[in-house]
């Protein structure tokens, strides 16, 4: 199924929140639904065939990401013909809300997840933690995560210090510790960058035979914008949803960020401070091959003439 097959919904004309609200209303009434989950939630169901993408997004996400302020599930999933679920969150929530909690029983107590062949949970740091949180619902299912929190109670995590917020939520009771929650799974792969050391202690916390602990190193503090960047997250998020997805695929995938000028800036600049000359000859050729700038032709210039002094 194609692009041209199959009618893509746009709540691209939104110009408040408020708006947004009510033209995703519209959209649900011919898509599936849209419900309100309390105050600070929602939930875009799209249904459309026997593969289901269930993404945790925010709405600020959603409505500054272009792609006509339609969730990022929705957006992979409508044109290749599969359905998806969204839950959104209105704040950083982290989705702690008992009316998320409810949401998910019902889904379980209509056996709503068995009705697909296939049940992938996707979502990015927030959205990470709770497509681990709440797989829970779906036995079996695949979970996608990027850079999830495996928890912020403090009494596990009070090392990371990044979301003090965040720390006033209950993380113990339901739907609570992710790595627990992601038990069922039937595999579950954490993406995420092993510099990042906070990332990194968060990613340790999952454990089994069905971890699959994708490491992809120099990606930074937000990956899911830079696999976009790179026209990664897309086809990773493909090979979730068609049953395809191994470490090695990401792997193959991963190469293209080789290919990218805005990577292999940042990488350029990592390496300069580190003090690791060969690998920053390396990054600097592969960059003058993709971008004519007068900084980088002079910045290789400088580095080959100082490898070769050093010879």
């Amino acid at each position: 199924m194609t692009d041209d097959s199959i009618e893509m919904f746009d709540a691209g004309e939104a110009q408040s929140d408020a708006d947004w609200l009510v033209i995703m209303d519209e959209i649900g009434e011919e898509a599936g639904y849209f419900d309100p989950l309390g105050g600070a939630h929602s939930a875009f169901f799209s249904d459309q065939g026997p593969v289901l993408l269930v993404s945790f997004e925010t709405r600020a996400g959603i409505r500054g990401a272009g792609g006509g302020q339609m969730p990022l599930g929705y957006q992979i999933a409508a044109p290749r013909g599969w359905s998806s679920l969204t839950i959104v969150a209105h704040e950083d929530s982290w989705f702690r809300d008992p009316a998320v909690y409810g949401y998910f029983d019902r889904l379980i107590d209509d056996a709503f997840f068995e009705d697909f062949d296939r049940v992938v949970f996707y979502g990015a740091g927030m959205g990470g933690y709770a497509a681990a949180a709440f797989a829970v619902a779906a036995p079996g299912a695949t979970v996608l995560a990027l850079a999830p929190q495996a928890t912020l109670d403090t009494e596990l995590a009070e090392w990371d210090r990044r979301f003090l917020r965040a720390r006033k939520l209950d993380f113990t009771s339901r739907f609570g510790f992710a790595p627990d929650m992601c038990e069922g799974a039937d595999s579950v792969y954490i993406l995420y960058d092993p510099i990042q050391q906070v990332d990194a202690v968060h990613a340790a916390m999952f454990r089994g035979p069905h971890i699959h602990r994708l490491r992809a190193r120099h990606i930074g503090r937000d990956p899911q914008a830079e696999l976009a960047r790179v026209n990664v997250l897309r086809p990773l998020i493909d090979a979730a949803c068609a049953g395809t997805l191994t470490p090695q695929r990401f792997f193959h995938l991963w190469r293209a960020r080789r290919q990218n000028a805005h990577y292999l800036g940042r990488l350029i600049g990592r390496l300069q401070s580190q003090n690791r000359p060969a690998r920053f000859l390396r990054a600097l050729r592969a960059a003058n091959t993709l971008v004519d700038h007068p900084q980088l032709r002079q910045a290789l210039q400088r580095a080959e003439s100082g490898a070769s002094s050093a010879r």
